[in-house]
């Protein structure tokens, strides 16, 4: 139950942090809110690898620069999907391709974590469809360059799940300091290949700030509930993020809540149920 607990947590804090860069990216390039949304989380991480001791293996911190840089990618394709302010077809496709990739992961490289907990991990992709729905559904006219931006954030987060699933659980939060590492250094190449400015004004920086930390705070809890649980279940749950990023819509911007996005949040809660099994 406890790995449950840790990635439902983890999806809080993802959907908190992506719905924070979200609304940096509407007032600066997401490039440069993922750059600096990062920077500034280093002095939490390096409080969680001195709280959470481990030994790290070579491999361990391999998994974690690999990870980062999927993960870099995916956040600033995400940031830049959601600027153009178009969350009710971007979160669904990017959700439900970021729980698909790990599940087949954890199928592959483990046993079956059972028939009621596989249950769990598919409702939880019903559930991620149904609450990231917004007022237009995903039927109405998009791009396809916007879709592309969506499934490849997807892909790139269901990697990173996938990779850091792999670290040892006694390497502590060394895997994280190693994504956190590769991203920033990631992201910097990129800004300066781009031309983009890392400056931010007051405001864009607060929500930059709250991303940063939120995000590296889920990236701990995900580690430590997939070395805990089952990958295929635990990346299920965590990819439940959409949820928390609907619910802060809602309430700070306004939004109202579809009764499909209501039925999602029962599936969620099913989801949790059945995967803690």
């Amino acid at each position: 139950m406890f790995p449950i607990v840790l990635a439902a947590v983890s999806a809080v804090a993802f959907g908190t942090a992506d719905f924070s860069g979200g609304k940096a990216s509407r007032h600066a390039d997401p490039v440069a809110v993922t750059v600096v949304s990062q920077l500034l989380s280093v002095p939490l991480l390096l409080a969680l690898v001195l709280i959470v001791p481990g030994t790290p293996r070579p491999l361990d911190l391999a998994w974690g620069l690999l990870a980062g840089v999927a993960g870099a990618a995916g956040v600033m394709l995400l940031y830049k999907a959601l600027a153009d302010g178009m969350m009710a077809v971007v979160a669904p496709v990017t959700a439900i391709t970021a729980a698909v990739v790990p599940i087949v992961a954890g199928l592959v490289t483990a046993h079956s974590p059972g028939a009621l907990a596989l249950t769990g991990a598919g409702l939880a992709v019903v559930a991620i469809a149904l609450v990231s729905l917004g007022e237009g559904g995903v039927t109405g006219r998009v791009s396809g360059r916007l879709i592309g931006m969506a499934l490849g954030a997807g892909l790139l987060f269901g990697i990173f799940f996938a990779l850091l699933g792999q670290a040892d659980e006694g390497a502590g939060m060394w895997p994280v300091a190693a994504v956190r590492a590769s991203s920033i250094a990631f992201g910097l190449a990129l800004a300066v290949r781009t031309g983009v400015r890392l400056r931010l004004g007051p405001r864009v920086l607060r929500w930059a700030a709250a991303a940063g930390l939120l995000d590296s705070a889920a990236n701990a809890l995900f580690l430590a509930a997939a070395g805990r649980g089952h990958l295929s279940v635990v990346a299920a749950i965590a990819a439940l993020y959409p949820a928390s990023t609907v619910l802060l819509a809602l309430a700070v911007d306004r939004e109202r809540l579809r009764p499909v996005q209501l039925a999602g949040l029962g599936f969620a809660a099913g989801a949790l149920v059945l995967a803690s099994v």
